[in-house]
């Protein structure tokens, strides 16, 4: 079998005028978070975060800026966002539908879940909506075993979980009647 290879060296990056890390990024990265730290790269995380936490996703323009402050490659950059899934390298949408996929999920029918999902948004996992509103990824595991099938709406935690409970909840962010705080929330609290 061939491997298929793509001409990476020739890739554009898109640029705007204006940093994404801003001047009062950069001086909170250099003058809080890398003292905390013996080498520059120990910083990274918290410079992935900044940008991510501020814009929502990370630019491959915002990479670079970050290289250069931390005096490390652009492909070192490029490899920490793409290896975490926690790191978007595009927009994603206002909402995030996270669907476990993990052995207890998957054995609790997630995927019938998921199924319902892409059905009901007209998107597969990965894609985001054309107005924006929701995109829809899938995780490795989110810690609720024991209430599978589970997924997360942005930090929500959602169990228990039937294809109509999800296109139930996905009705709920479209039409505004949402409620944050999900299913999985401790009684009590």
């Amino acid at each position: 079998m061939a491997w298929i290879t793509k001409n990476s060296a020739e890739t554009q990056i898109e640029r705007r005028s204006e940093p994404y890390l801003t001047p009062q990024m950069r001086d909170e990265l250099v003058n809080t978070y890398l003292p905390r730290y013996e080498v520059r790269k120990g910083a990274l995380f918290p410079a992935l975060h900044m940008i991510q936490h501020h814009y929502g996703w990370i630019p491959h323009q915002a990479m670079l800026e970050i290289a250069e402050v931390l005096d490390i490659t652009p492909a070192e950059v490029f490899d920490t966002v793409t290896f975490y899934e926690e790191y978007w390298t595009k927009p994603k949408g206002e909402h995030l539908i996270s669907v476990c996929r993990s052995i207890a999920c998957e054995f609790c029918d997630a995927t019938k879940c998921t199924e319902a999902i892409k059905a009901k948004l007209g998107i597969d996992v990965g894609e985001t909506t054309p107005d924006n509103k929701l995109t829809l990824i899938e995780l490795e595991c989110i810690g609720s075993c024991g209430t599978a099938p589970a997924a997360l709406i942005d930090e929500d935690l959602h169990e228990n979980l039937t294809p109509a409970r999800c296109v139930e909840l996905i009705d709920q962010i479209q039409n505004g009647t949402y409620k944050h705080g999900g299913s999985g929330a401790i009684k009590g609290e």
